[in-house]
């Protein structure tokens, strides 16, 4: 059975309404990492009109990224992900200006890293447990 877009936009709506914060951090990282992923793919079958938007939707959620962080409260961490975030929309920008697949890919790596740190946060939370800081196994 097919939905028209009014029925996916629906679920989308209700999906972040009902969203926690750490979870709608998580979409963010989702968003950005398929538009990272679309961008790379553009640029490997040459459609530069695809990349470029592509590119600038990943910009964009980086930078909402960077403007939620609580610098005051946040201390160390938040000054730590901003420098992340800093070198993201940067390679994304270098990427797109200069057609680099690999920038791309250095920008996709470092917010897959922060993601699984997230998803591991949020599924603490939800479980009600305390979360551990451990190393990153899959890396």
């Amino acid at each position: 059975m097919a939905y028209g877009n009014s029925s996916i936009d629906q679920y989308r709506k209700s999906a972040v309404t009902t969203a926690s914060p750490l979870q709608l951090v998580i979409m963010l990282y989702d968003g950005a990492l398929r538009f990272i992923e679309t961008a790379t793919e553009a640029l490997e079958s040459g459609d530069r009109f695809k990349q470029n938007h592509a590119s600038q939707k990943a910009q964009k959620i980086v930078t909402e990224l960077m403007a939620c962080l609580d610098m005051q409260r946040g201390g160390e961490v938040a000054q730590n992900l901003f420098a992340l975030y800093s070198f993201v929309y940067n390679r994304l920008v270098e990427a797109n200006l200069e057609d680099r697949s690999d920038y791309y890919a250095q920008a996709g790596k470092v917010l897959s890293d922060l993601k699984v740190s997230w998803v591991h946060l949020e599924s603490a939370q939800r479980e009600g447990r305390t979360p551990t800081l451990e190393p990153n196994h899959a890396a």
